[in-house]
Protein backbone atom coordinates (compact mmCIF):
# COMPACT_ATOMS: atom_id res chain seq x y z
CA UNK A 1 0.00 0.00 0.00
CA UNK A 2 1.51 3.35 -1.04
CA UNK A 3 1.64 6.13 1.71
CA UNK A 4 -0.57 8.48 -0.15
CA UNK A 5 -3.36 5.41 0.70
CA UNK A 6 -2.23 3.68 4.20
CA UNK A 7 -2.66 7.60 6.08
CA UNK A 8 -5.90 8.14 5.09
CA UNK A 9 -6.93 4.42 6.31
CA UNK A 10 -4.20 4.81 10.02
CA UNK A 11 -6.81 8.32 10.33
CA UNK A 12 -9.91 6.43 9.62
CA UNK A 13 -8.76 3.64 12.45
CA UNK A 14 -8.05 5.79 14.95
CA UNK A 15 -11.34 8.32 14.64
CA UNK A 16 -13.39 4.80 14.98
CA UNK A 17 -11.22 3.73 17.91
CA UNK A 18 -11.56 7.23 19.35
CA UNK A 19 -15.23 7.05 19.33
CA UNK A 20 -15.76 3.72 19.97
CA UNK A 21 -13.72 4.13 23.40
CA UNK A 22 -15.88 6.36 25.44
CA UNK A 23 -19.30 4.62 24.54
CA UNK A 24 -18.13 1.67 25.91
CA UNK A 25 -16.88 3.33 28.98
CA UNK A 26 -20.63 5.34 29.19
CA UNK A 27 -22.24 1.65 28.90
CA UNK A 28 -21.06 1.34 32.52
CA UNK A 29 -20.08 -2.02 34.22
CA UNK A 30 -20.48 -5.00 31.79
CA UNK A 31 -23.41 -7.64 32.71
CA UNK A 32 -21.58 -9.91 36.01
CA UNK A 33 -20.00 -6.13 37.12
CA UNK A 34 -19.54 -5.65 40.70
CA UNK A 35 -17.97 -4.42 43.47
CA UNK A 36 -14.10 -2.99 42.66
CA UNK A 37 -11.42 -1.40 44.12
CA UNK A 38 -11.85 -2.18 47.41
CA UNK A 39 -10.80 -0.23 50.41
CA UNK A 40 -10.32 -0.31 53.78
CA UNK A 41 -9.40 2.91 55.85
CA UNK A 42 -7.56 2.75 58.16
CA UNK A 43 -6.04 -1.17 57.49
CA UNK A 44 -5.28 -1.33 60.77
CA UNK A 45 -7.26 -0.65 63.80
CA UNK A 46 -8.14 -1.23 67.45
CA UNK A 47 -11.21 -3.08 68.81
CA UNK A 48 -13.77 -0.48 69.48
CA UNK A 49 -13.02 1.81 66.49
CA UNK A 50 -14.45 2.72 62.99
CA UNK A 51 -13.32 1.70 59.71
CA UNK A 52 -14.55 3.27 56.49
CA UNK A 53 -14.89 1.11 53.34
CA UNK A 54 -14.80 2.23 49.81
CA UNK A 55 -15.27 0.71 46.85
CA UNK A 56 -16.48 1.27 43.09
CA UNK A 57 -19.18 -0.88 41.11
CA UNK A 58 -22.03 -1.03 43.19
CA UNK A 59 -24.04 1.76 41.61
CA UNK A 60 -27.39 0.91 43.25
CA UNK A 61 -25.56 -0.21 46.67
CA UNK A 62 -24.57 -3.32 48.70
CA UNK A 63 -23.77 -4.65 51.81
CA UNK A 64 -20.40 -5.03 53.71
CA UNK A 65 -19.91 -8.19 56.19
CA UNK A 66 -17.15 -9.14 58.37
CA UNK A 67 -16.75 -11.32 61.75
CA UNK A 68 -15.19 -8.29 63.18
CA UNK A 69 -18.38 -5.91 63.01
CA UNK A 70 -21.71 -5.87 61.98
CA UNK A 71 -22.82 -5.62 58.62
CA UNK A 72 -23.33 -2.18 57.15
CA UNK A 73 -25.05 -1.06 53.92
CA UNK A 74 -23.00 0.74 51.15
CA UNK A 75 -24.43 3.74 49.59
CA UNK A 76 -25.38 3.93 46.15
CA UNK A 77 -23.83 5.99 43.51
CA UNK A 78 -20.12 5.64 41.55
CA UNK A 79 -18.33 5.82 44.45
CA UNK A 80 -19.70 3.47 47.37
CA UNK A 81 -19.25 4.44 51.00
CA UNK A 82 -19.54 2.30 54.47
CA UNK A 83 -18.53 2.91 57.68
CA UNK A 84 -18.20 -0.16 60.30
CA UNK A 85 -17.33 -0.34 64.06
CA UNK A 86 -15.53 -3.07 64.90
CA UNK A 87 -16.70 -5.04 67.70
CA UNK A 88 -15.44 -4.27 71.43
CA UNK A 89 -14.19 -8.00 71.91
CA UNK A 90 -13.62 -8.98 68.94
CA UNK A 91 -10.01 -11.33 69.16
CA UNK A 92 -7.19 -9.35 68.14
CA UNK A 93 -5.67 -10.73 64.64
CA UNK A 94 -6.34 -10.38 61.10
CA UNK A 95 -9.72 -10.20 59.76
CA UNK A 96 -11.69 -9.92 56.24
CA UNK A 97 -14.91 -8.39 55.03
CA UNK A 98 -16.86 -9.30 51.98
CA UNK A 99 -18.52 -6.74 49.56
CA UNK A 100 -21.23 -7.61 47.79
CA UNK A 101 -23.73 -5.00 45.76
CA UNK A 102 -27.26 -5.27 45.44
CA UNK A 103 -27.36 -5.94 42.04
CA UNK A 104 -25.34 -8.84 41.34
CA UNK A 105 -23.96 -12.30 43.31
CA UNK A 106 -20.18 -11.14 42.75
CA UNK A 107 -18.08 -10.76 46.02
CA UNK A 108 -14.78 -8.95 46.61
CA UNK A 109 -13.30 -9.42 49.98
CA UNK A 110 -10.34 -7.32 51.37
CA UNK A 111 -8.24 -7.81 54.80
CA UNK A 112 -7.47 -5.43 57.80
CA UNK A 113 -5.85 -5.83 61.68
CA UNK A 114 -7.30 -5.98 64.37
CA UNK A 115 -5.00 -4.52 67.44
CA UNK A 116 -6.00 -5.27 70.81
CA UNK A 117 -6.80 -2.43 73.21
CA UNK A 118 -8.72 0.88 72.84
CA UNK A 119 -5.84 3.08 71.14
CA UNK A 120 -4.74 6.27 72.26
CA UNK A 121 -7.73 8.54 73.71
CA UNK A 122 -6.89 11.67 71.59
CA UNK A 123 -8.96 14.26 73.55
CA UNK A 124 -12.61 15.23 73.58
CA UNK A 125 -12.13 17.16 70.76
CA UNK A 126 -14.51 20.35 72.11
CA UNK A 127 -16.66 18.00 73.59
CA UNK A 128 -16.52 19.36 77.06
CA UNK A 129 -16.18 22.65 78.33
CA UNK A 130 -14.53 24.13 81.49
CA UNK A 131 -15.67 23.29 84.56
CA UNK A 132 -17.27 26.09 87.48
CA UNK A 133 -14.56 25.74 89.70
CA UNK A 134 -12.02 26.36 86.50
CA UNK A 135 -13.89 28.94 84.97
CA UNK A 136 -14.22 30.85 88.73
CA UNK A 137 -10.44 30.47 88.99
CA UNK A 138 -9.80 31.70 84.85
CA UNK A 139 -11.88 34.94 86.12
CA UNK A 140 -10.21 35.54 89.24
CA UNK A 141 -6.76 35.10 87.91
CA UNK A 142 -7.69 37.52 84.56
CA UNK A 143 -9.43 39.81 87.26
CA UNK A 144 -6.37 40.08 89.26
CA UNK A 145 -3.97 40.71 86.98
CA UNK A 146 -6.21 43.65 84.99
CA UNK A 147 -6.35 45.14 88.44
CA UNK A 148 -2.50 45.03 88.99
CA UNK A 149 -1.95 45.94 85.03
CA UNK A 150 -4.31 49.54 85.99
CA UNK A 151 -2.51 50.36 89.04
CA UNK A 152 0.98 49.86 87.63
CA UNK A 153 0.65 52.51 84.75
CA UNK A 154 -1.85 54.67 87.56
CA UNK A 155 1.62 54.67 89.45
CA UNK A 156 3.97 55.20 86.48
CA UNK A 157 1.87 58.26 85.24
CA UNK A 158 1.58 59.99 88.78
CA UNK A 159 5.54 59.31 89.27
CA UNK A 160 6.15 60.97 85.99
CA UNK A 161 9.07 58.43 84.79
CA UNK A 162 11.17 59.81 82.54
CA UNK A 163 12.77 57.89 80.31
Amino acid sequence: MRASRALPVALAVGIAVGFAAPAAVAGGPPSGGGPTSVEVDPSVVHQGATLRITARGCHNGGRVSSNAFDEVHLSSGDINYATARIHDHTTPGTYSLAVKCNDNDRVATRSFRVLEGRGADGGLGGAAGPTDTEMAVGGTLAGTAAIGGALFVARRRRQGVRV
